[in-house]
């Protein structure tokens, strides 16, 4: 099996921002890559993650996370505006 990775600039082509723009997003942990010597790699498997397709574990525990709290105080209202 195969890893398939892409450059900065070919991550930076397909979102349309440039290149440091794209360093940028990797240093704030925005971009997961790798470093490999001098140049940082994006997993392709990654991309549909960077293009807001899917949703990564993370998003998905706070988006269940929202709910919950959202549940628990606004319960009973939400129940009455089920109701009308």
């Amino acid at each position: 099996m195969t890893k398939k990775f892409l450059t900065s600039n070919e991550v930076a082509k397909i979102l349309g921002i440039s290149r440091v723009a794209v360093f940028k997003k990797i240093k704030a942990g925005q971009i997961r890559a790798e470093k490999i010597g001098r140049n940082f790699v994006i997993d392709e498997k990654n991309l549909m993650e960077i293009l807001g397709k899917t949703l990564s574990e993370k998003n998905k525990k706070a988006i269940e996370e929202s709910v919950k709290k959202t549940i628990k105080e606004y319960g009973e209202t939400l129940r009455l505006l089920g109701k009308e």
